[in-house]
């Protein structure tokens, strides 16, 4: 038998050592490189739904080239510059600019013709009816064309890629504004807000009455229902003068005894935001976690106090109770044994002494 000195390690139990700390060297490696291979804004949702913005915005481009709207189909608006002409009537035939109440006027008609909200083909029919009616025209042939667009803009803000004022050249949908606008960004919410300013009613001008303005309309539209529904109800047309507005996504906070505590927005979830969910986008409770004595710290909007909402994690997550809904702003705190994490601390302490010393004597020679 062959005796080797101390402290001197046979050639397998050295190779052995080298080949165990290149593992542990290049293990965070590994595991980084696996982090990044996931992408940050997948998002796990039930089948057949769009899972990243990226998604939706393409879905929101796809709808939009589908829903555009014919050359033709232009609405006037306040400040255009009209063409009208009267087939072998010169003398009626002239250019005319649409006034801030939406009219024009016309020779020989006794009233100024609401022209704003129409389309050009509408106008046409409209200055058509009227010289007959008037008996100006016994059959009138009228053509209307756009010279001058200067109507009021599309104003589109919050949570989209590019907030811009967009001109209302033609007809335009909802999906067209916000494929313009370049989709919804990150942190945007589940609603589209259209806001109408007041109009002056059509047919106001036939009189001499004291025109009332409209009363401002307010278009609530949830982007699932504009994605998903195909029902063209809820692709409205915006015009000039609407503000288009997509608010921001609620924050939901998790700290305390949780993996990756943080604020975690609340992106179009189709289902309401959950314990359950939230502990999952968490990475889960620690090993130390108090469970049972889980908190969920609510703003009381009318009092402005805090309120604690006590919820037990531990039966929630064995399906003994139902699951709590959360609100955007809520924090969600899971306390922390401190007997327990004495404990961990310990074993994890004794670990890494042991770790080191293997370490140390598979390098040493």
């Amino acid at each position: 038998m062959t005796l080797r000195s101390p402290g001197v390690l046979c050639p397998p139990v050295r190779l052995y050592s080298r080949l165990a700390l290149i593992i542990l060297l290049a293990a965070p490696a590994v595991l980084s490189q696996q982090q990044k291979s996931v992408p940050p804004t997948q998002k796990t949702l039930p089948s057949g739904q769009l899972d990243t913005k990226a998604e939706v915005n393409e879905r929101i481009a796809q709808l939009a080239a589908a829903s555009s709207v014919k050359q033709g189909d232009y609405v006037i608006g306040s400040g255009d510059l009209l063409a009208v002409e009267v087939f072998d009537v010169p003398e009626l035939s002239r250019d005319v600019r649409v006034n801030e109440s939406g009219l024009i006027p016309l020779p020989l008609i006794p009233v100024k013709v609401h022209a704003a909200g129409l389309t050009t083909f509408q106008l046409q029919d409209k200055l058509a009816e009227l010289l007959q009616s008037n008996g100006l025209v016994s059959t009138p042939q009228v053509t209307v064309s756009l010279k001058e667009q200067h109507s009021q803009p599309i104003t589109v803000i919050g949570a989209v890629k590019s907030p811009m004022v967009i001109q209302a050249i033609r007809q335009t949908t909802l999906l067209q504004v916000l494929s313009q606008a370049g989709g919804i960004s990150d942190d945007a919410g589940n609603t589209v807000i259209v806001t109408r300013p007041p109009s002056v009613p059509p047919g106001s001008e036939d009189s001499d009455a004291t025109k009332v303005p409209s009363e401002p309309q307010t278009f609530m539209i949830s982007v699932s229902d504009l994605l998903d529904s195909g029902n063209s109800s809820f692709n409205i047309t915006v015009l000039g003068g609407d503000v288009v507005s997509v608010p921001r996504a609620g924050i939901i906070y998790v700290v305390g005894a949780v993996n990756r505590p943080g604020g975690f927005v609340m992106q179009n979830d189709r289902d309401r935001m959950t314990t359950l969910k939230i502990l999952s986008l968490a990475g889960g409770t620690t090993s130390t976690a108090k469970e049972r004595q889980a908190v969920i710290l609510r703003k009381n909007l009318e009092s402005g106090k805090r309120l604690e909402v006590r919820v037990d994690l531990k039966k929630v997550m064995q399906l003994k109770t139902e699951d709590v809904l959360l609100q955007p702003s809520d924090i969600l705190f899971v306390p922390d044994s401190s007997g327990k994490r004495a404990l961990h601390r310990a074993g994890d302490t004794a670990l890494a002494l042991t770790t080191g010393v293997a370490l140390v004597s598979a390098t040493k020679f």
